[in-house]
């Protein structure tokens, strides 16, 4: 058996307990409080494996950097970990989801996304100190608190590190029950559209009026042709606001619209067709704003380099892995959007992110934990 990945199987009730008390340190976004008390467990969990420094995020808590100490005395460049403290899942929810270990899992919120895959870069990272092996990169694992909503407070700090960096190991799950890695994620955006009309009484003044909902429905329908599944592209109108009473003619209705591209050149293409668009009725007037959020993680030859090092080390696990690519977004698009060589999904393996059955696979713990302590021993 390979030696990393026997240690490693010694190890897994100690992951397992770290793992579970990062579960049970609730950190949902909009709770600062709750974010610095998981920053402030993590931090004293890894003293002495690590230094730790921590990020101001204003409303939404404190950012974790983690700069480890392993063997190996010349190292040249850095390999980034990336990953997020937040949940989705707001206080109390271990009330209804508690921390459990049934059937072959590990369950409860967050735990797959994705407190999993941080636990597995600690002990990763301390499987080279426990066997001495020499890491020939620096090795930091940088902790952001508001990935779940737009990582809009650390996407700078986020880039700041990764420029530092000769290669990015995003710690999100893999893609399905086989863990597939993620070599290629959509950028992703929204826009809203407002239309403004004139008001009047729709039973005395009728014709005095310009409906803002009447022109907006016309837009809807030219937004959602900007679909193009062929290419990848999505132009979903998600949410519509407009009008106050029936017999009032609206003067104001808007719509917000997410859209997914998976290439920067689709997105010039749609920012192009948005800034085109025009009023039907011309007694309206459209206001148009939006922006990309996260740009697209294009399947290029860093990230393609950092998958098959994955793939040709996970064989040396006895494990085949698979690379996927996803319409969601992560804190790797911003990395890989700077041209940073990047590998996502290299977290825990298991199913129900966002959900209820939020859950990993137990027995996928120390391969997927061995083959990240692997590529910091390869320097990625």
């Amino acid at each position: 058996m390979d030696p990393i990945l026997a240690h490693i199987q010694g190890q897994q009730p100690a992951i397992v307990a770290f793992l579970r008390d990062l579960v049970q340190c609730e950190s949902p976004s909009d709770d600062p409080a709750a974010i610095g008390r998981f920053v402030e467990l993590f931090a004293d969990r890894v003293a002495g494996l690590a230094s730790a420094k921590t990020f101001d995020g204003g409303a939404r808590g404190k950012h974790l950097l983690l700069e480890f100490n392993l063997p190996g005395r010349r190292k040249q460049g850095r390999i980034l970990g990336l990953g997020h403290s937040d949940t989705v899942w707001p206080m109390g929810t271990l009330d209804a989801m508690p921390w459990r270990e049934e059937a072959g899992r590990l369950w409860g919120p967050g735990v797959l996304d994705m407190k999993s895959g941080l636990a597995f870069f600690v002990f990763a990272a301390r499987a080279l100190r426990d066997l001495d092996i020499p890491a020939p990169a620096k090795v930091s694992l940088l902790i952001v608190s508001d990935e779940e909503v737009g990582s809009h407070s650390s996407r700078k700090l986020t880039e700041t590190e990764a420029r530092k960096s000769s290669a990015v190991f995003v710690l999100e799950p893999g893609t399905g029950l086989e863990g597939k890695l993620k070599t290629a994620r959509k950028g992703v955006g929204g826009f809203q559209v407002r239309a403004r009309g004139k008001s009047s009484h729709a039973g005395v003044d009728f014709a005095a009026g310009v409906n803002a909902i009447v022109e907006l429905a016309h837009q809807i329908e030219t937004i959602a042709g900007f679909t193009n599944l062929k290419a990848g592209v999505t132009v979903n109108p998600g949410v519509i606001r407009g009008g106050t009473r029936t017999n009032v003619v609206p003067a104001d209705a808007s719509v917000d619209v997410d859209y997914r591209v998976p290439r920067m050149r689709d997105f010039d293409k749609l920012s192009r067709q948005i800034s085109k668009l025009r009023p039907r009725d011309k007694r309206c007037q459209l206001e148009v704003s939006g922006e990309l959020n996260r740009p697209p993680m294009e399947r290029t030859e860093g990230v393609i380099r950092l998958f098959r090092s994955a793939k040709s080390l996970a064989l040396e696990l006895g494990v085949k892995i698979e690379e996927s690519a996803t319409g969601g977004g992560s804190d790797g698009n911003f990395t890989a959007g700077i041209g940073i060589p990047t590998l996502d999904g290299i977290g825990g393996v298991g199913e129900g992110a966002h959900a209820m059955h939020e859950s990993i696979l137990a027995d996928r713990i120390a391969d997927r934990t061995a083959l990240l302590a692997k590529l910091l021993a390869a320097g990625a």
